[in-house]
């Protein structure tokens, strides 16, 4: 029998610190192929540094990253290669059109049949009709559209999702959540999802990992989660988390 392969991301004991300032305290956690685990937390709990982090956008004061087994901080390009991100707050280049904002990014992760993969996620997010428009004078519904299919482009094994769904109309997002719901069900890769959309997350994470004044507090399934701790939505439970991190004076 052979050994069972390593989760798609193994994050063990990760710190990060900004001199007085500790943003990720002794975080640890995995995520395993064909799952989407939320991150979840009030603003100024470390999210968005622990995502940088596994990016390698940010170096750890402490701690290991492992992506498919491989060490980040030994071969960043390596272990890199099979994810992908998108998040609200990082927008493509504005001078570049979309479909060249594609190909850019297709000819960084040395993406198979490049025209064929650009055609298909223009279609599948509904950017045909602006391949030739300029990013910068995108919608933010359509940058956001556009920051998703460049996450797309080389078939992610992990994918990293910062509010991914932030900006889009209710439609939009609904078809969006299914068609990466049903990316991970097929077993092709595994997804970190933050969001402050509690609905969002208890339709398509199958755990959920609170993180308060950088350390995680809570894990679990995000439709049992809530009455374990004694309130009825994931949303009470959220707003719960965040009254106790403010009360003790959460960093920003």
């Amino acid at each position: 029998m052979s050994p069972p392969s390593p989760p798609i991301l193994s994050v063990e004991n990760l710190g990060k610190s900004f001199g007085p300032l500790q943003a990720v305290d002794g975080v640890s956690f995995h995520v395993s192929r064909g799952e989407i685990v939320g991150l979840l937390g009030p603003n100024g709990a470390g999210k968005t540094t622990t995502i940088n982090m596994i990016l390698g956008v940010l170096a750890p004061s402490s701690g290991r990253i492992a992506i498919e087994g491989v060490d980040l901080r030994a071969d960043r390009s390596k272990a890199l290669a099979g994810a992908n991100f998108a998040a609200v707050y990082a927008p493509l280049p504005g001078n570049l059109t979309v479909e060249q904002n594609l190909r850019v990014f297709a000819k960084l992760y040395d993406v198979d049949r490049i025209d064929e993969r650009i055609e298909a996620l223009l279609a599948t997010y509904d950017l045909l009709k602006y391949r030739r428009s300029k990013a910068g004078v995108l919608s933010s519904g359509e940058q956001t559209r556009l920051s998703l299919a460049k996450a797309m482009l080389n078939r992610p094994r992990l994918l990293l999702l910062d509010e991914p769904t932030a900006s889009i109309d209710p439609s939009a997002a609904r078809d969006i959540r299914a068609g990466i719901a049903g990316l991970v069900e097929c077993g092709h890769c595994g997804v970190l999802w933050t969001s402050h959309n509690m609905f969002e997350v208890e339709a398509v994470c199958d755990r959920v990992l609170f993180l308060s004044h950088g350390r995680i507090v809570l894990e679990g399934d995000p439709k049992r989660l809530p009455g374990e701790h004694g309130v009825a939505t994931l949303d009470d439970l959220f707003v719960s988390v965040a009254h106790e991190d403010l009360a003790a004076g959460g960093a920003e």
